[in-house]
């Protein structure tokens, strides 16, 4: 124990003037009627301690900080009272006060050293509260003690102290919470004591403006304090870091997850008295109940680099993920490089990333897995089992954490859809709002409704268009061929290889069902039954059997696993294909989704995109989609003059990225010009916005017809790569475009010869008629 006198105020306020003294009186009167109650064996300790108190006399008498020192006997019988039987005094952290004063007299040797190093770093850090603040802390405390002793009143004013202490053993950080007991400590007014409004008090308070009003009413000089304080500093780390946790899934933001998952690391290492033990968090989401990437690091990184997309295909990935959601285990290895890597093969992508504990613990929200957390060190840093143990309380908070990233990319997924994917736009999400609100009010006043208001727009201009990928089919056709011979070769060469180390009458059967489907590819095309059928032969019946055989015939394992390798690795045609059409859509549907917003700012127009093989898209513009905004044929002579300069644009973009495709693919553009207002409304049955009315019905069925259609009296496709073409009945029907075609020349956008062509006659349509220009491409 320490004798020492240490003021913990810092000498950084003018501490307000009270009359106060040490006293043994009101701990005496508390322990003697502990005594009289108490029927344990501690009545002996405790009329023990009274006697001892009772030889030096000192009920009655007041004591200062310089002559408590002289019984110190005394001052430990006080600590044995209240401190735990079986705690040694480096175990507790307690001390004894002045009364109503920062002044620590005598504490254990814990408090005193945590004490003495937080007076001097105190010393060291800039002063950030000014002597006024100070004071109002003290003054808040010692109101705090009156008002509760002397009128029973809870004052709101009373505060936590908390303090953050870095582990000099561990440089971990720890919560340190410190208690006043002034249960010892008896006021005495020296006047009679005055009625307080405590409703008026307690506005006060609320806006920090009481203690004038105190002040006031209560004169610090009006009491004298005597006895003794004492203080106990408990550590609340534990506990601090899982409401740190919790707090965060309270407060923070989506898009911020670094920081959310560092203060989480942060808040668990406190929790582990560990800086060395790191974390890493992985969150399992899922689109139409499947598995599938997150795409978000938690922490580490060290479960994205083992399970993310840089290492697995989603495909493995799902299966994975599903597979573990069935039986989620829990994992722990003191040194995962001493496990046997035949039994945990999974530890492999661990060590290489110089991981050496590990602990894997799945995550549950409502009786479902919503993820993993890995506890790891790096390097020779480990951990052992226990750690598990102590990390307990925090496992919910952070199973909640999860649910909250999982929710949030559900809504991002839902969003997107709504955006994307759905037919209320903004322009027309008025008619769908009012229409609901009917629907509502006619409901509460329980009026008879139908089930669904029929959202409809009339006298609507159309414009279409379509950029097609050319002979996407074809290509893709070729591309399938290919893999399929590629794959029947490798196929082929490896049961040639086994069949010189392996004999068996079953693979004579694969070998000759190889041959006999390598002669059914050399015709030119596949029926879509000879794919499936080949389909199940590669994957599931040579694809198993080759499993089965490199188990139960070693020799055949190199070989075997050698061709597995080669089909995952080789580089795919079909593959290459799909990724130059991503590239193309993606381009077009971003340029459109761009361009379209501009165009709204004109006049408010519906804008649909279709996904084939390449983009279509419908527009719909009319004063019944605006009624309070006027609608001039202006209007539609800017959309149109859109959607030919658009189209120009599209066709460089395209041709502009035939550098970067695996496979070239080349695009053509389509116009169908419709001069005349159609009607539309939404079907509630498909979610989309169709066309009403015979005639309108006829838009919708010429729009299908023309991508094919050839020039007459030839088989040339009107369609041609890096082209546009305007398809129309009558010449009055391109009366608009013929100025925006020149501006378009002389702008040296397209070109200045073009084509005036008549189309072939279609099923109930004849009289087609075409222009076809050429664009200015850019090199």
């Amino acid at each position: 124990m320490k004798k020492a006198i240490i003021d913990v105020s810092g000498n950084n306020c003018s501490a307000p003037v009270i009359n106060t003294a040490f006293s043994f009186k009101p701990f005496i009167d508390s322990l003697r009627k502990r005594a009289n109650e108490e029927k344990t064996a501690k009545k002996q300790f405790f009329d023990i301690v009274l006697q001892e108190f009772a030889k030096a006399d000192l009920e009655n008498k007041e004591l200062t900080e310089n002559n408590l020192h002289a019984y110190e006997h005394l001052l430990e019988l006080v600590y044995a009272c209240q401190s735990p039987t079986m705690s040694g005094a480096d175990e507790v952290i307690w001390g004894l006060c002045k009364p109503m004063q920062p002044l620590i007299v005598y504490s254990t040797d814990t408090l005193h050293d945590l004490m003495i190093g937080l007076v001097e770093k105190d010393k060291q850090k800039p002063v950030t509260k000014s002597i006024e603040d100070y004071t109002n802390e003290r003054l808040r405390v010692i109101y705090g003690f009156i008002l509760k002793r002397l009128y029973h009143f809870e004052s709101v004013l009373r505060k936590e102290l908390y303090h953050i202490h870095t582990d000099p053993g561990t440089a971990a950080e720890r919560y340190l919470e410190a208690s006043i007991n002034t249960d010892f400590i008896e006021i005495i007014p020296l006047r009679e004591l005055p009625v307080i409004k405590f409703r008026q008090l307690k506005e006060y308070i609320s806006e920090n403006m009481g203690f004038e009003m105190l002040q006031s009413l209560l004169p610090l000089d009006m009491f004298r304090f005597r006895g003794l304080a004492m203080i106990t500093v408990t550590d609340v780390t534990g506990r601090q870091a899982v409401e740190n946790i919790k707090k965060i899934r309270l407060t923070r933001t989506p898009g911020n997850e670094e920081t959310t998952y560092r203060t989480v690391t942060r808040s668990l290492k406190m929790l582990l008295c560990n800086d060395k033990i790191e974390f890493d968090f992985f969150p399992f989401v899922r689109v139409n109940d499947k598995f599938v990437f997150g795409y978000e690091k938690g922490g580490t990184g060290v479960l994205y680099n083992v399970w993310g997309e840089k290492t697995l295909s989603p495909e493995e990935f799902q299966q994975r993920a599903h597979s573990y959601s069935i039986d989620p285990q829990s994992f722990y290895s003191r040194d995962i490089r001493q496990e046997d890597l035949t039994q945990y093969s999974f530890l492999a992508s661990f060590i290489t990333q110089n991981v050496t504990s590990l602990a894997l613990l799945p995550l549950f929200r409502n009786q479902t897995v919503v993820g993993i957390v890995a506890i790891h060190t790096w390097g020779e840093d480990v951990f052992e089992v226990g750690t598990m143990a102590m990390l307990e309380p925090a496992i919910q908070p952070i199973a909640l954490l999860m649910q909250v990233y999982i929710d949030e990319f559900n809504l991002e997924i839902e969003k997107i859809v709504k955006e994307k994917f759905t037919s209320i736009q903004p322009s027309v999400q008025w008619k769908f709002n009012e229409a609901a609100w009917h629907y509502l009010r006619a409901k509460k006043k329980n009026l008879p409704i139908m089930e669904t208001e029929p959202v409809h727009f009339s006298h609507m201009y159309p414009l279409y268009g379509a950029v097609d990928i050319r002979n996407s089919t074809i290509e893709r056709n070729q591309a399938i061929k290919h893999d399929i011979d590629h794959r029947l070769g490798l196929l082929a060469e490896t049961l040639s290889a086994l069949r010189a180390i392996h004999k068996s009458s079953l693979l004579e059967q694969m070998n000759f069902s190889c041959k006999t489907w390598q002669k059914v590819t050399e015709q030119d095309q596949l029926t879509t039954t000879e794919e499936n059928n080949l389909g199940v032969f590669l994957n599931n019946e040579a694809g198993k059997y080759l499993d089965h055989l490199a188990g139960a015939e070693p020799r055949t394992e190199e070989i075997i696993q050698t061709y597995f390798n080669t089909v995952r690795d080789a580089v795919s045609r079909e593959q290459a294909l799909e990724t130059s059409m991503q590239l193309l859509n993606n381009a077009i549907n971003n340029y459109l989704e761009a361009e379209q917003q501009e165009l709204q700012l004109s006049y408010p127009c519906y804008f649909e995109k279709f996904r084939t093989d390449g983009v279509e898209y419908d527009i719909y513009i009319g004063q019944s989609i605006a009624p309070d905004k006027p609608f001039s044929h202006f209007h539609l002579r800017n959309v149109r003059l859109w959607q030919l300069s658009s189209m120009a644009a599209i066709a460089r973009l395209t041709h502009s990225l035939l550098p970067g495709m695996p496979v070239e693919l080349r695009t053509t553009q389509l116009i169908f010009v419709h001069n005349n207002t159609i009607d539309i409304s939404f079907r509630t049955d498909e979610r989309k916005f169709d066309v009403e009315g015979a005639y309108n019905i006829r838009y919708q069925m010429i729009k299908k017809r023309i991508d094919k259609v050839r020039i007459r009296n030839s088989q040339e496709r009107l369609t041609q790569p890096d082209m546009i073409a305007l398809v129309y009945f009558n010449k009055k029907d391109i009366e608009d475009y013929l100025p925006y075609i020149q501006y378009l020349q002389e702008t040296e956008i397209l070109e200045y010869e073009y084509e005036n062509l008549d189309l072939e006659d279609l099923q109930g349509l004849t009289g087609l008629k075409a222009i076809r220009l050429g664009v200015k491409l850019l090199h």
